[in-house]
């Protein structure tokens, strides 16, 4: 019998890999004769630079950088041994860095996000992963470009400032200084949000509120990144604006496009990939996967529906063990929620949420255990009628 763990991490509890070592040892503790292949997952956001540097192998490098509000805060990538870079964005430029009370998507840039990548690139790699999730800003990637060279101009040929306002005044966007070493690099952006650029279901409208915007400055935001787009088309021939995924990270989305020629996946297509997770599983009887908390915004990308779907392509059957189901399969569209062939919580009595946390690594382990324990009796008992 062959079982995958490919679960995410429990946020703010266990790691990935914790979790994947978890429930190694609740099935080996059951079966030792059992073949079990850990693949720790993320999906792009917080803690994929943790989870790829742990289970591949690498380092994290520190620096500081600028933050979202021009300050300086010390941010981090992963190198890992292959030499591929994993960014996460909010890391540099993320929502966490800016106080509630200055948050202003007008002000906030991503200029410490292209600190970090120059950084990658000086380092030698050839590719890099970034994670977009979690943004503090509204720029359009703007901040980001120049930090790798590019020079964004007003109408009077001066160098504009940063922030989202700028771009309200861009009149012309210069590469003939941005980092060469761009071009010999692979750059694969991991979103997981579909929204164009600019309008009604863009970038401002959607996103910029929850970054401290008023409707006033929403508009603003739109205009400004409206413009952006007919700017970059223009002096890049890059008509991005339109692509689903440009108005991620307040139009980081399309800035990676038009200035470091990225492309945009789904972050647990490129965990999946990265992490050969497809090879590993396709003679597998059983995968097991999950979150901390599974609910409706698991099946818009999440790790979870990335190795269920890539389970069910091989006819294997996905469970999710999560420290809690917030999700039922009365409210999940039923494409989705077929993909699974059970969902379970660690939660096995009435609890708060800080004792479930402090003893996660007990409950999953139990947890764990009884779900094999029935697998294994099932399995064994389809087995012996064959």
């Amino acid at each position: 019998m062959k079982i995958v763990i490919a679960p995410d991490k429990y946020k703010g509890s266990l790691s990935a890999v914790q979790v994947c070592s978890i429930i190694e040892n609740a099935v080996r503790n059951i079966d030792p004769s059992i073949n079990t292949i850990s693949n720790p997952m993320a999906d792009g956001g917080e803690g994929t630079v943790e989870t790829l540097v742990e289970s591949l192998g690498g380092e994290i490098i520190s620096l500081k950088v600028t933050g979202p509000l021009g300050d300086r805060v010390v941010a981090g990538f992963g190198m890992l041994h292959d030499g591929t870079a994993v960014i996460e964005m909010a890391s540099a430029s993320g929502y966490v860095l800016v106080p509630r009370e200055k948050r202003d998507p007008l002000e906030t840039t991503t200029y410490g996000t292209g600190e970090l990548i120059a950084r990658a690139l000086e380092m030698g790699s050839s590719k890099i992963i970034i994670g977009i999730g979690g943004s503090a800003t509204n720029d359009g990637g703007m901040g980001m470009a120049q930090a790798l060279g590019y020079r964004f101009l007003g109408k009077d040929g001066k160098a504009l400032g940063q922030g989202g306002k700028q771009l309200e005044e861009l009149y012309r966007i210069d590469d003939s200084h941005a980092n060469h070493l761009l071009k010999k690099a692979e750059v694969e952006a991991a979103c997981d949000v579909d929204n164009p650029l600019y309008g009604k279901n863009g970038a401002a409208y959607v996103y910029a509120p929850q970054k401290g915007a008023d409707p006033d400055m929403v508009e603003r935001l739109d205009r400004g990144l409206k413009n952006f787009a007919d700017v970059a088309a223009r002096d890049l021939e890059m008509d991005v604006a339109s692509i689903p995924g440009a108005g991620a990270a307040g139009g980081l989305g399309a800035g990676l496009m038009a200035f470091a020629g990225a492309r945009l996946k789904p972050g647990a297509d490129i965990i999946i990939g990265l992490t050969g997770l497809e090879q590993k599983l396709k003679d597998a009887d059983l995968v097991i996967t999950g979150e901390g908390a599974m609910d409706e915004q698991t099946y818009y990308g999440k790790s979870p529906l990335g190795v269920a779907r890539l389970a069910s392509r091989y006819g294997i059957p996905a469970i999710t063990i999560n420290g809690s189901l917030l999700a039922g399969r009365k409210n999940i569209d039923q494409n989705n929620s077929s993909l699974f062939s059970g969902n379970f919580s660690i939660i096995n009595r009435p609890m708060s949420l800080d004792e479930a946390m402090d003893n996660a690594e007990e409950l999953l382990g139990e947890t764990a255990g009884e779900i094999i324990r029935f697998y294994i009796a099932s399995a064994n008992k389809t087995w012996r009628k064959r």
